[in-house]
């Protein structure tokens, strides 16, 4: 029997994604060997290509679990492929979380695909779809700050170990924000199959507001400088320094004035 989940052509990883996954690829080399002429543009296309490609994955991980969960019908929707194009709303999936990396430098969460939770029975399996997108922000993360933790970075170029903080801030604050407990983020959808149907009817209408709510509270200068010292203060306990991460970000705006002790660094 043919359906949305046997489909091969449901399935199969879209070119687009892999075109994305191969700037990664070609950017991480050039950053890794000094092969371009500029490392702030390879450093911009590296971490911007690797950016989407854990948005992609993000996305993904909600589908894959609400398609074990009982939905059948994201394979048919392109879910499955990987294709940033076919989510429901890609602006919020992937062009504004981009967007807000290049000005600001921090992980917007994303999330665009749309599940059909009445065919899902449960509410563990609920809880599990909401989180799997942000517990792949959490993998990415540990993945970025591994090689920092492990004392792995021996004789690794700094244009690459600098990239790779910078990456890894944007994982670590996506994955935080994701999973903040507010109306519209995932975090709310893991605990909202608990609460009480009264209550889940008068929250969602705030639903849509909700990522808006969290980054106008993050702009009072108290909540901001409070939260980046939460996180600067994980990133070290990961073994990932605040200059690593400031120089990353430096080589990522290239177009902006660059710190002079980064430069100094870059040219030892």
């Amino acid at each position: 029997m043919t359906s949305a989940t046997t489909r091969s052509s449901d399935r199969a990883v879209s070119p687009v994604f892999l075109g994305i996954a191969a700037i990664m690829a070609v950017t991480g080399w050039a950053v890794w060997t000094d092969f371009a002429d500029s490392p702030g543009v390879a450093v911009f296309l590296f971490v911007t290509a690797a950016w989407i490609v854990s948005l992609c994955l993000h996305e993904y991980a909600h589908a894959r679990t609400a398609l074990h969960g009982g939905d059948l019908t994201v394979g048919a929707k392109g879910y499955l492929t990987l294709n940033p194009l076919k989510y429901t709303h890609a602006v919020l999936s992937i062009v504004l979380p981009v967007l807000f990396v290049i000005m600001g430098g921090i992980g917007l969460p994303g999330g665009a695909v749309f599940i059909e939770r009445h065919r899902i029975k449960g509410r563990w399996k609920h809880s599990l779809i909401s989180a799997a997108g942000p517990l792949t922000n959490v993998l990415f993360a540990v993945v970025c700050t591994a090689p920092f933790w492990l004392g792995a970075l021996e004789g690794v170029p700094l244009g690459f170990r600098f990239a790779l903080a910078f990456l890894a801030l944007l994982q670590v604050t996506a994955a935080i924000l994701n999973f903040l407990p507010v109306p519209g983020l995932d975090g709310y959808g893991v605990i909202e199959p608990w609460l009480s149907y009264g209550f889940r009817r008068q929250v969602e209408p705030f639903a849509p507001f909700g990522l808006l709510a969290v980054f106008a509270v993050l702009f009072i200068p108290e909540v901001n400088h409070a939260f980046f010292d939460a996180i600067f203060a994980l990133m070290d306990g990961l073994g990932v320094s605040r200059t690593e991460v400031a120089c990353g970000q430096d080589l990522y705006r290239f177009w902006t004035e660059q710190y002079p002790e980064c430069t100094a660094l870059l040219d030892r």
